[in-house]
Formats: structure tokens, C-alpha cells, sequence
């Protein structure tokens, strides 16, 4: 019998009051509701330097992208809520997302995370398209740059400044239902990959 699949939710922004980062906190909470085990993790908790090269000459890599490594690598489907950057993605998930490809401890590898993990995608924003033009690099960085699976599904969350409720639930039903059958699907690949 396949084993319970574990999900990472995170946030490609650490600002107050961010709109992805209640969009990722909502999804551990949908996930945990459908009796999924689920996490939350908040890149804010783990502040790394610029990444540059030089940096890295003997493994010299940040102890937090060990961290964010670890915590990747516990969970078999990794959910990551992303804002728009100038049409992009968020320096902060970039430098993530790079530095934590660059460990190469024994039997830890960075890369191997990436090649190993299922992925969706989705983001929140105060405009009219959700983040979609941000999550076209954001796919491009995992798909191409590091061999991810990426769902082909994604969530895109527009007006987001008024999308959410007190309880940091959707307003609109049937995003919250399009966001679960997200999470579901992103359970069962994972379930697939990992059983």
C-alpha cells in the first residue's frame, strides 16, 4: 500500500501581510482538513546571503539552505505560492531555490531534491491575471533549470487584496474548490512517485 504522501507549502515572500503567503498557509490548512499530513514553512525563516559563486568554494553554502534542504526533502509534494516580480519571480524564492541546489553534502544533494519532489505552483496578487506571468519563470526554473515535475495545474489567485476571508479561507467557493483539486492532485502524484 502506498504511504500517506507529506506536503510542503511555501511562500516566495516573507513580507507582512503577504497575499502568497496566506495563499500557502490556506493550502497547508486545506490539505490538513483532507487528512493529508502538511507543512508550512516561511522563507523568512531562513535568510541566506546573495547567492555568488565565490561563496560557495568548499561547499561553503549557508547552514539555513541545509535547513530548507532538509525540510524539502521530508515531504514527497511541495506547493509553492509565488508573487509577481516585474513579470518574474521573487528574488527571495530565486536565491532560495539557488542556494539550496548547490549543497552537496554526502547523500544530500541539493539537485536531487528538486529531480525527486513533485511541484505546483500558484500565486496570489492584487491584479487582474493572479501572478500567472510570475509563475511562467517560476516553472521555467524548476521544469528547465532543475528537472522538476511541475504540475500542469496551477492556482491563480487575482484581486487577492479582497480574495480572502477573516478565517484566511477564499471568498469564492469555487477557488477554494479549484485550489483543493490542486492540493488533491499534487497528494496523489506525489502518493505515485514516492508509494
Amino acid at each position: 500500500m502506498p504511504s500517506d504522501p507529506r506536503l510542503l507549502f511555501i511562500s516566495g515572500s516573507a513580507r507582512a501581510g503577504s497575499f502568497n503567503r496566506q495563499l500557502a498557509q490556506l493550502g497547508a490548512k486545506i490539505a490538513d482538513a483532507n487528512g493529508l499530513m502538511a507543512t508550512f514553512a516561511d522563507l523568512g525563516d531562513y535568510p541566506m546571503p546573495l547567492y555568488n559563486g565565490d561563496d560557495e568554494t568548499g561547499n561553503n553554502v549557508p547552514e539555513n539552505a541545509r535547513k530548507l534542504l532538509a525540510v524539502m526533502a521530508a515531504h514527497s509534494g511541495i506547493f509553492i505560492a509565488s508573487p509577481e516580480y516585474n513579470a518574474s519571480i521573487s528574488p527571495l524564492l530565486k536565491n532560495s531555490i539557488d542556494w539550496v541546489s548547490r549543497v552537496r553534502d554526502d547523500g544530500n544533494a541539493g539537485l536531487e531534491v528538486y529531480k525527486t519532489r513533485v511541484f505546483a505552483i500558484g500565486a496570489a496578487s492584487p491584479g487582474g491575471t493572479g501572478g500567472m506571468r510570475g509563475l511562467v519563470a517560476v516553472r521555467n526554473v524548476l521544469e528547465m533549470g532543475l528537472n522538476a515535475l511541475v504540475l500542469p495545474d496551477q492556482v491563480l489567485l487575482a484581486r487577492a487584496k479582497n480574495a480572502f476571508d477573516e478565517h484566511g479561507h477564499l471568498n469564492d467557493k469555487d477557488a477554494q474548490d479549484r485550489f483543493k483539486a490542486v492540493i488533491v492532485k499534487l497528494a496523489r502524484a506525489a502518493r505515485l512517485l514516492h508509494g
